[in-house]
């Protein structure tokens, strides 16, 4: 029997593995994936489960199953990242939080030669999986069920909105290459264009508005499987999770997924972004907040504003008025810092995520701290410090914060 809507959330979170000393990508993963002489795709752990998928440096950790609240989840979360780095101790190496590792090169990437490796490999042979918009990028995924066409298409309505506000919370890439990036949320830049070769995967990422599942399938699905076939003879990747949008559905299990937030550098920040989500989805969903969003044109006024927010994060400037009317906000322009302090105080989520949140609204999205942390270590050296080295010090508090279930603060 599939939950209704808001009657269970799944969350999904992804490590990268480093060296404990030079902060570098290892690709252990089967560390941690390992039972005796077995090694899965995927190992239950209590309430949690690991997984790993395409990256053979990356972890991910997942609830077992839909979890009846969030309340909890960051506490549970936390606990694994303890009890992997305990197991990672004997082999030197660490978990890292965050979304894009500051100066790993990709090109030196392993992929995962487990499992599914069939499908890793023909992703490899179309796109070329060795870039940053593949093994360089670490995100939150946030499940949300429906239980029918009726609630599909009201919450598929609310989250294609929340896809364009969502880095001025999250936005946590501000580094590549070992050099500042132009953009604040660069997983997400990178991601916009890695299946570039085949537009129909990822769209405008804002996905096309739908209102049921025939037309989900009609709209999305069939236009990407017939974009992909010719170079995937096979059909190895004709399943619903090649699209690649920043909401998609998972008719498999009944439940729209959000896809485009940054990993954060402690479960703490990761769950307080995810209920002010929730929180605000919720009462667009049951209609407490603004006037509907007109569809006509929609998906490229969204795209737009999406792409601003990529670039500028909290400060981004909204000039889309029937966009902030939708959220309640009767401006003409708003930065999104500004729409989310007025969707925080209309839409408050429980009091567990409060401080965490508040903190992100205070100082601003992680991105914006890690900008500051290593600015301002460049001033104590006058000036002369190496960015990359500041770099290497920034991972090193960013793997403490995770260990620690602490924020990164600004200096």
């Amino acid at each position: 029997m599939s939950l209704g809507l808001f009657q269970g959330f799944g969350v999904e979170l992804e490590w990268m593995i480093v060296d404990a000393e030079t902060l570098a990508p290892r690709p252990l993963a089967e560390a941690l994936l390992r039972e005796g002489d077995q090694i899965e795709d995927e190992r239950e752990h209590g309430a949690a489960a690991w997984s790993n998928e395409l990256a053979a440096h990356v972890i991910e950790v997942k609830t077992n199953g839909p979890a009846p609240r969030l309340e909890g989840v960051a506490a549970l979360f936390e606990a694994q990242a303890r009890a992997m780095n305990a197991r990672l101790a004997p082999h030197g190496a660490r978990l890292l939080g965050g979304a894009l590792h500051p100066f790993f090169d990709p090109a030196t990437a392993t992929l995962w030669p487990h499992g599914q490796r069939a499908i890793y490999e023909a992703y490899d042979r179309i796109f070329g999986c060795r870039g940053h918009g593949w093994t360089n990028l670490q995100s939150q995924h946030l499940n949300l069920p429906f239980a029918d066409d009726a609630e599909l298409a009201r919450l598929h309505a609310a989250l294609r909105l929340m896809v364009p506000l969502v880095p001025g919370l999250a936005a946590a890439s501000p580094f590549v290459d070992g050099r500042r990036s132009a953009h604040l949320d660069t997983r997400l830049e990178v991601y916009r264009h890695n299946q570039a070769r085949v537009p129909k995967i990822a769209g405008r990422v804002v996905p096309e508005p739908v209102a049921s599942r025939a037309a989900y399938e009609a709209t999305i699905l069939a236009p990407m499987y017939a974009a992909i076939a010719p170079l995937d003879p096979a059909g190895l990747l004709q399943e619903e999770w090649l699209n690649s949008r920043g909401v998609i559905a998972r008719f498999d299990r009944m439940a729209l997924e959000l896809r485009v937030l940054d990993a954060q550098e402690t479960p703490r920040a990761d769950l307080a972004i995810a209920a002010a989500i929730v929180a605000v989805v919720r009462d667009l969903v049951e209609g407490r907040l603004g006037a509907p969003y007109p569809e006509a044109g929609s998906t490229e006024r969204l795209a737009a504003t999406l792409e601003r927010a990529i670039r500028d994060g909290e400060r981004a400037m909204i000039d889309d008025a029937a966009l902030l009317r939708s959220f309640g906000l009767r401006r003409e322009r708003a930065t999104l810092g500004q729409l989310w302090r007025h969707l925080v105080d209309r839409c408050p989520p429980s009091g567990e995520h409060e401080a965490a949140l508040g903190a992100l609204l205070e100082a601003g999205p992680l991105a914006r701290r890690m900008v500051a942390w290593v600015e301002a270590r460049g001033a104590e050296a006058g000036g002369r410090a190496p960015i990359r080295a500041a770099l290497r010090e920034l991972a090193a508090e960013m793997a403490a914060c995770l260990e620690e279930g602490r924020l990164l603060e600004a200096p």
